[in-house]
């Protein structure tokens, strides 16, 4: 197998190398918990990348949102070109979970639109892990949701060899069964086609366009290639090959046949639980929809809904934890959560709420009681199933530091840039104080933060500054979309001096002009005052070498001291660095069409993964499927917006009006 190797123009320096080779010799010594306490810019992805590279270990890298994941996929590609680094996060464009609401006896169907590109992301990342130790995963949380059992995975797969003895039509049933589907005419992911003596089949985890010929002569292997599909050109010959099923949840037909007689079985005393306590049409709805699936099942191998007997078909015992991607790495895998005072909680609060969900579908007939062991991991099962962890996070949280043999700090920037000064001062008279710090901002070229905690204070101060001739906006959640995005847009190429907001940490602020930052009532209780709050709005100030942050209140909260003396600790460590060194910090000039051209890129490139099968899939000159595709690509418009991905539902809204012009609606 292949090392891993960091290709980069780019050696450690500052923190990096002393906080890479003491993670790396941790993890070595089988230290289970450690922490990579990095500052903002220090550049902890390089430090990720250096330490995987150290240990020599596969990795799953845990990110708590997709653009985050996104993200670290694209800087990992880059870093590791020769090995194998995947992105496995949740393939739905669109998702409605079937739930029931007993106040308004309403039943919602789940309805769902799958990406069939991240779907062959995910397929090619277990793949790569059955085949492969050279394996970097970039994961959302979706990595703790249960998926097909790996060992059945790796048994149902087919090994093809030169010379051996191969009947077509039994090969095609095999393919079947691991839910390939035929097609002679067009070959496409997931499918296989037969032409006389020849079997072409098409992998749906392929990260390229490519597929397998095999040639039998006289019901013998003659010959194995590789070709491209759209070419037909061949890339390589081989001695032999192997094909994983098309699709995670595989199950051979014998084991889906008894698992039918234990659904049968859990539906009757189920049934007759219902009817003993007087609930009749709860009873003969469960009974008439489970009859129904179970005979799909038999007939077809499948139904809708086939995840919610996950349990019964694995024969797992009642409350069991189900198979995830964590089980299809091997037992001695390096796993980092990023950002992980927000990742873990967020994977510890799964649980619940599946739960709440499932069980008053249960309650009313819907599902079998069973339906709850289709479940993501609970976090103690999580815990448990990890080997060897590295918690990356610029505020860590005292579960974190409680867990970790070591804790090793990354606190140098590589641009020698100090964390911000911050000072407290009083409320009183903070409007004529916060005019003036933006004045002296203004006049240097420099952009200024104001964080609020509620939509009207940033409404009313956006009037106030207005009408002393500042260029001023403020966005919170009732700002239109892509209205959000153009003052996004301004703020950066200087059309906006000041901008307002209540949480401007999840706009993905992150630029050198912003030299002056303004927290209002800093001293409130409450997350948005919390001190890992107010750390990571600290670090908004550092990529500027003049960045001031003030923060009005009365008095000094906790929170308060715990952040100022925090961000003093590191400023001192800095400076004592940069003056040994003869360091003199300079904010890196970057040109504000580079920012945008950037994160346009980046992007664009997210954009392109999530919805590149989608477009794929339909003509455009026909006006049904146009329809759709247009409808498809308005949801996940909407679903960026959602999560505050402003860049990505642009990129997609400008897809949409380009296919409207050019072809009509």
């Amino acid at each position: 197998m292949k090392k891993f190797t960091v290709h980069s123009e780019f050696e450690p320096s500052g923190d990096q190398p002393q906080a890479i080779d003491k993670l790396a010799e941790g993890f070595l010594r089988g230290d289970r918990y450690q922490t990579l306490k990095g500052v903002t810019g220090s550049g902890k992805t390089f430090t990720m990348a250096k330490i995987i590279e150290k240990v020599q270990r596969p990795t799953l890298i845990i990110s708590h949102n997709k653009t985050l994941s996104a993200q670290l996929y694209r800087e990992f590609k880059t870093f590791f070109p020769e090995n194998a680094v995947e992105y496995f996060v949740s393939y739905y464009d669109y998702y409605q979970p079937e739930a029931y609401v007993p106040a308004r006896d309403l039943y919602i169907e789940k309805d769902a639109s799958i990406n069939d590109e991240i779907d062959r992301l995910r397929l090619s990342a277990t793949y790569s892990l059955m085949e492969r130790r050279d394996v970097i995963v970039i994961a959302t949380v979706s990595c703790i949701y249960g998926l097909g059992m790996p060992d059945l995975y790796k048994d149902m797969r087919i090994h093809i060899e030169k010379g051996e003895q191969l009947d077509l039509l039994d090969l095609s049933k095999k393919l079947i069964g691991l839910q390939y589907a035929r097609n002679d005419m067009v070959l496409e992911r997931g499918n296989f086609r037969i032409k006389g003596d020849t079997i072409d089949i098409y992998p749906a985890y392929m990260e390229t366009d490519e597929a397998y010929k095999i040639e039998v002569d006289w019901d013998e292997v003659s010959r194995i290639r590789r070709f491209n599909v759209i070419t037909g050109e061949t890339v390589e010959e081989l001695e032999e090959t192997v094909i994983y099923p098309a699709k995670h949840f595989v199950v051979p037909h014998e084991i889906l046949l008894n698992a039918t007689e234990r659904i049968t079985k859990e539906m009757e005393e189920r049934v007759e639980e219902l009817r003993s306590q007087g609930k009749i049409l709860e009873a003969e709805r469960l009974k008439t929809r489970t009859t129904y699936d179970i005979e799909m099942m038999k007939e077809m191998g499948y139904c809708s809904g086939i995840e919610n007997y996950s349990g019964p078909i694995s024969g797992r015992e009642k409350g069991q934890p189900p198979a995830t991607l964590l089980h299809y790495f091997p037992d001695d895998f390096l796993c980092m959560i990023d950002e992980a005072h927000v990742t873990v909680p967020q994977i510890g609060a799964m649980y619940e709420g599946d739960r709440s969900r499932k069980q008053n579908l249960i309650d009313f007939g819907f599902r079998l009681p069973s339906a709850l062991d289709n479940r993501p991991l609970k976090f103690a099962e999580f815990e448990k199933k990890l080997n060897q962890v590295i918690y990356v996070t610029a505020t860590p949280r005292k579960e974190e530091i409680k867990q970790s043999t070591q804790i090793v700090e990354q606190v140098i920037r590589p641009t020698g840039l100090l964390d911000p000064i911050v000072e407290v001062r009083p409320s009183e008279g903070q409007m004529q104080d916060i005019y003036k710090e933006v004045q002296a901002r203004i006049e240097k070229g420099e952009r200024s933060l104001i964080l609020t905690l509620t939509k009207k204070m940033a409404e009313d101060l956006t009037e106030y500054l207005s009408g002393l001739n500042l260029k001023v906006k403020y966005i919170h959640s009732e700002i239109e979309t892509f209205e959000r995005v153009e003052i996004l847009k301004d703020l950066r190429a200087g059309e906006i001096d000041v901008l307002i907001g209540i949480n401007l940490l999840r706009e993905g602020i992150d630029l050198p002009e912003v030299s002056f930052i303004a927290l209002l009532d800093a001293d409130k209780i409450g997350f948005l005052r919390s001190a890992t709050s107010l750390i990571q709005i600290i670090g908004r100030a550092a990529r500027n070498a003049e960045g001031k942050v003030v923060m009005y209140a009365d008095r000094k909260s906790e929170a308060m001291e715990e952040a100022i003396t925090e961000t003093a600790r590191r400023r001192e460590i800095q400076e004592a660095y940069n003056k040994e060194h003869g360091i003199t910090p300079k904010t890196v000039k970057k040109a504000v069409e580079d920012i945008l051209e950037r994160q346009k890129i980046d992007a664009e490139e997210e954009v392109e993964i999530e919805l590149s099968a989608l477009k794929k899939s339909a003509n455009l000159f026909v006006p049904a499927e146009r329809k759709k595709l247009l409808a498809a690509l308005k949801r996940q418009m909407e679903e960026y917006a959602d999560n505050m991905e402003y860049e990505q539902a642009a990129v997609v809204r400008d897809q949409i009006l380009e296919i409207e012009k050019t072809y009509g609606k």
